[in-house]
């Protein structure tokens, strides 16, 4: 049986997407966010059907913020991005999608094969 789809979410990236006042609490914000995340392990997310493998990073004030069932995160030793381009690299012949709006990113992660898609897909 093949791997489930690979989503990649770039917490930072996803959690100031909306300016609901997260630049206050950061890692509650990041908190909210991965437990948002947590139904799309199983249902997917548009255009991605489920079930799928969630990791969120977290880098910053965010950092060791636990796992929940359906999401790891993944807290990131130095830049997020960085992190980000590491795991797409390792699933190389996996099917990945890394969810951010971060340009630059998008073409890094785009380079080693990995879909990308915005944050409206896992936060309305």
């Amino acid at each position: 049986m093949n791997a489930p789809l690979l989503m990649i979410v770039d917490a930072a990236n996803v959690v100031g997407s909306v300016p609901d006042g997260w630049w206050r609490d950061r890692r509650g914000a990041a908190a909210r966010l991965r437990d948002m995340l947590v139904p799309s392990a199983d249902d997917g997310v548009p255009g991605f059907p489920g079930p799928l493998e969630v990791v969120l990073v977290v880098e910053g004030a965010a950092r060791g913020l636990s796992s929940v069932a359906g999401v790891r995160v993944d807290s990131a030793p130095g830049s997020g991005d960085d992190r980000i381009v590491e795991l797409a690299a390792e699933a190389a012949g996996r099917r990945c999608l890394v969810v951010t709006a971060d340009r630059e990113l998008r073409d890094r992660v785009g380079a080693l094969g990995a879909e990308v898609t915005g944050p409206r897909t896992v936060r309305p």
